[in-house]
């Protein structure tokens, strides 16, 4: 798990990272960006799964969690979209 970010990579995020916008269905994978506070605990970090919708900035998305499905709201900052 990472515990900081790489030195070329520190500072401000991106526009484009903070209001990147996802679709429904989009496969995605957790993945903490330490600029920005993450709510959840550091066992999300890397799981995949998919968004089920948009509820104002943030995205519902559906992780399984111990082989059941749990819904979280994470800002998409902490989403990156993950290619099928």
């Amino acid at each position: 798990m990472l515990k900081h970010k790489n030195p070329r990579k520190r500072g401000k995020i991106s526009f484009s990272a903070y209001f990147k916008e996802l679709k429904e269905g989009d496969t995605i994978a957790v993945v903490k960006e330490h600029s920005v506070p993450f709510k959840y605990s550091s066992r999300m970090q890397g799981r995949t799964g998919k968004v089920i919708a948009k509820r104002g900035e943030a995205y519902e998305v559906e992780v399984k969690d111990l082989g059941r499905p749990k819904r979280y709201m994470i800002h998409p900052v902490h989403l990156h979209k993950v290619s099928q």
